[in-house]
């Protein structure tokens, strides 16, 4: 399986439109920030020890075209992972598309989606995500995590309650009723759902949340580069294999062209 993430990883590397390493990694590395809470971005292997998913196989592809060495940098949240970018302390950065987020950095294409849902308590009257908005319901996202600010603008009726990306404490707000449900990711929520009993996942999604990579705005040969890999690796087949590969759950690859978010 490495074998055959390394050769494929070699061949899109290999392909046409190659960007200067100046425009690049102007320090002779590409140092790329992702989300180190996103495991639909990156996950660790337990046997290998290596980063797999999306976001270090698209790395370093990326940095494969320059010649130079990848630098994976985790990075606690996404304003941090944008600020990263901003201030040149990292040359391209993984991050979910939000439009409270742009300004300050430039935005690839969309390259994956991620389906984003809320777990309740097996007892909840909660059936659906039509019966998320209601009055007297408190409903919990972390905080800055796409789903929360999109609860910001689609709840009219519900309590939004903003907590921190604590896992124990988010289990603990459902299991003692001081949260009516938790909105994040699919692989999130089935993570916490088998550490904390007596809870079940909602069947369906608010929305897919649109993953992109940003970088700094005075790099419009590097924001070619990476629109450029995302087609490729599109098409070849790369992108597929390293969601599979990272394992996450509720990921998908993005249609060329997609518009998805916030249904807000």
């Amino acid at each position: 399986m490495r074998m055959f993430a390394l050769a494929t990883t070699a061949i899109i590397a290999a392909c046409p439109v190659p960007v200067a390493a100046d425009e690049l990694a102007p320090t002779g590395v590409l140092r790329a920030a992702y989300l180190g809470t996103n495991p639909a971005q990156a996950m660790r292997d337990p046997t290998t020890g290596e980063m797999r998913g999306p976001a270090p196989e698209l790395g370093r592809a990326l940095a494969g075209r320059s010649n130079v060495p990848l630098e994976l940098k985790a990075i606690a949240g996404p304003p941090a992972v944008i600020e990263a970018v901003r201030k040149g302390e990292a040359d391209i950065g993984f991050v979910a598309y939000e439009a409270t987020r742009l300004g300050s950095v430039e935005v690839s294409q969309t390259y994956m989606l991620v389906r984003q849902s809320f777990l309740v308590r097996d007892d909840s009257p909660i059936k659906a995500v039509a019966d998320i908005d209601r009055a007297g319901q408190k409903i919990a996202g972390t905080l800055n995590d796409s789903i929360t600010l999109c609860m910001k603008r689609v709840l009219r009726q519900a309590t939004l309650v903003e907590l921190e990306n604590n896992p124990a404490a988010l289990g603990n707000a459902l299991s003692t009723r001081a949260i009516d449900a938790l909105g994040a990711n699919r692989q999130r929520l089935t993570t916490l759902a088998k550490a904390t009993p007596g809870t079940r996942l909602l069947p369906d999604d608010l929305f897919n949340v649109p993953q992109n990579i940003v970088v700094p705005k005075d790099r419009p040969a590097a924001l070619a580069a990476v629109n450029a890999l995302i087609d490729e690796a599109r098409a070849s087949g790369l992108l597929q294999g390293a969601i599979e590969r990272g394992g996450a759950i509720g990921v998908a690859v993005a249609p060329a062209g997609v518009k998805a978010g916030c249904p807000g």
